[in-house]
């Protein structure tokens, strides 16, 4: 019996889908077992397939939810993300990590995690191989990783990454207050010495007993000096010697800069 050629359009159209539908790619985990993906996604993260490994944390996650597994499995992508550059996206896996999971026992391990990322994003220990001091980076992140370290050292004191997270906190905050003494340069240099004196003062205020302390103080001195604020700048002086009494700067001036102590950290 021959079909109505009314109906052959629609025929067509129905083929046509048909087709476009066998044209998609198969997925080759669909009858994988949950062991095999994560088996699978194991030996990628080993061989630093990091961008081959993400999709198959991502269906693990799926295919375990509910389980310590699926868990596990987030926690692998955000540091699969971060290995593979992807900082932004790490940084939204733990947070909804953390979300989901407030009560993990992992979650000392989430809160080192994000704390890394920030670290590692803009406070890398490498960054003095492009001569490029790590206090002159963009702070936000900075700030970022020294909040995450301080919850987990709060929340976690007990925790295996508690020491190293106190570590990086030491080192955070020495950037921070060095970054405001690079300011602080900055405007003594263009002559703006009210804004070097507000630099400087603040690099002392909000960062105790760190490196950065020294010059602020040297800076300070100057600058009331060109000021002409002849007792604030003598007063500081007495501070300056006191505090260290064996400052280069005091000696040399600026030319008397030590090394950058990060890059020793």
């Amino acid at each position: 019996m021959l079909r109505p050629p009314a109906l052959l359009p629609a025929v067509l159209l129905l083929i046509a889908a048909l087709s476009g539908c066998s044209s998609t790619p198969a997925d080759p985990t669909a009858h994988w077992s949950v062991q095999k993906i994560h088996s699978e996604a194991q030996d990628e993260m080993k061989g630093g397939a990091w961008d081959k490994a993400i999709p198959l944390l991502e269906k693990l996650e799926g295919r375990a939810a509910g389980t310590p597994l699926a868990q596990q499995a987030q926690l692998d992508k955000a540091y699969a993300e971060y290995k593979n550059g992807d900082r932004g996206t790490a940084i939204a896996t733990l947070d909804r990590f953390m979300k989901l999971h407030p009560a993990s026992p992992a979650y000392d391990y989430a809160l080192y995690l994000k704390g890394l990322v920030n670290f590692n994003d803009d406070l890398g220990m490498f960054s003095w191989l492009s001569r490029q001091d790590l206090s002159e980076r963009d702070q936000k992140a900075a700030k970022e990783s020294f909040e995450a370290f301080k919850e987990l050292i709060e929340r976690f004191p007990d925790s295996r990454y508690t020491p190293d997270a106190r570590q990086r906190m030491t080192y955070v905050v020495n950037a921070l207050a060095l970054y405001e003494v690079h300011v602080a340069r900055y405007y003594f240099d263009r002559g703006a010495y009210v804004a070097a004196v507000s630099r400087a003062q603040s690099a002392i205020a909000d960062y105790r007993d760190v490196p950065a302390s020294e010059e602020a103080l040297y800076i300070l001195v100057r600058s009331y000096e060109a000021l002409g604020l002849t007792q604030l700048s003598e007063d500081t002086q007495r501070v300056l010697d006191a505090s260290y009494p064996q400052s280069d700067y005091t000696r040399s001036g600026f030319k008397g800069r030590a090394s950058p102590w990060w890059k020793l950290w």
